[in-house]
């Protein structure tokens, strides 16, 4: 059974939105977003250092800084009480933090799902129904918490038959160093570096779910209406460098290289990461995605394992308790407490090459 839902750093954040959340509502030109380190986010930290940003903001007469945060739930939390304007985050992250706390949020570029990024690795065991009874070593109530309960459910146990234990993505590699941790489940690059450790086995990951790990940079739907130059500029610069480093051209090598340095691997250990990605390298494919009539599927599951969970806004009566908006226009959950839109629009600019 899980120690605890109500984690502080989610109760900090959510406590401080309605006035971080009023303040983002002007017309500006100062813009900052944050990332985390993870395989299809690496692109944001080159944006940032290679001046591709730099090009595209000066084109809308902005500035945009993009900055890195070390731990993933502190980065969603920073961007939930106003500090970013933008974060890259899952869907899952997406629904239950910002938009579940009150904060409108857009997804402005779906980058990738995770296609296998994603996994859960047992210590000295080979077989995904031994992790019964273990302790079990994640990011509470992140994608990792999601995949987890996706993969009991494949074999037939519940997390009744096992203890999670909150663990930072920050220190879940020496934690899995330590004889007391038996087993975790985490996502690359930190997945790839605990596998390669001889005691460990990865016996379920996010190929067995696809499409249901969602990558997506998600910014603040009310600053992103009163300043749409900041979302042309943030998906210009994004498919510029999709189009560089989804080829084996000498800038397109150099580019990952440069990711896979930043993240702690060489090129061949990245290529390796985005084998397990499914990238959306050109616009088109994502926007795409975006329209599926998968997604609403795929977010209506997202929803109900969230209020399972207690973590769908404080007093969710239900799991359509925040309204998901589509690109149709189509609304699941209360049409009048939309939080979270999937809007491809700025995407389709982009397909169209009108940015």
């Amino acid at each position: 059974m899980l120690k605890s839902f109500a984690r502080a750093s989610l109760l900090a954040a959510a406590l401080s939105l309605p006035l971080s959340f009023s303040a983002h509502a002007e017309e500006k030109t100062d813009f900052k977003v944050c990332w985390s380190i993870y395989v299809g986010w690496m692109p944001w930290g080159y944006l940032q250092d290679s001046g591709i940003m730099k090009k595209w903001a000066d084109k809308y007469d902005i500035s945009v800084e993009i900055v890195q945060i070390n731990d993933y739930v502190e980065s969603i939390n920073q961007y939930t009480a106003g500090e970013y304007d933008g974060c890259s985050m899952t869907n899952m992250d997406a629904l239950s933090i910002p938009a579940g706390g009150g904060v409108d949020t857009t997804a402005l570029i779906v980058g990738d799902y995770s296609n296998g990024n994603d996994g859960i690795i047992l210590k000295d065991k080979t077989d995904l129904a031994e992790i019964k009874g273990q302790t079990v070593n994640l990011v509470e109530l992140s994608v990792s918490h999601y995949l987890l309960a996706r993969a009991l459910d494949s074999v037939g146990l519940s997390e009744r038959d096992l203890t999670v234990v909150n663990t930072s993505d920050a220190d879940m590699i020496a934690a899995y160093a330590t004889p007391e941790v038996t087993s975790v489940v985490t996502w690359n690059p930190l997945l790839s570096e605990i596998e390669a450790q001889p005691n460990a086995t990865k016996v379920f990951d996010s190929s067995g779910i696809p499409g249901e790990i969602i990558d997506v940079m998600m910014v603040n739907s009310e600053t992103l209406a009163d300043n749409p130059n900041f979302g042309k500029a943030l998906v210009g610069a994004w498919y510029e460098l999709m189009g560089i480093m989804s080829t084996d051209s000498d800038e397109g090598v150099a580019a990952r290289t440069a990711m896979a340095e930043a993240s702690g691997t060489d090129l061949a250990g990245y290529d390796a990461q985005l084998a397990t990605t499914k990238m959306f390298y050109t616009p088109t494919d994502a926007v795409e995605f975006t329209k599926s009539a998968e997604l609403p599927s795929t977010m209506k599951f997202v929803a109900e394992f969230l209020f399972d969970k207690g973590i769908l806004g404080e007093g969710a009566p239900s799991p359509e308790f925040v309204g998901v908006a589509f690109a149709d226009g189509s609304v699941y959950g209360d049409q009048n407490n939309v939080k979270l839109r999937f809007d491809p629009s700025f995407m389709a600019m982009a397909a169209e090459g009108a940015l």
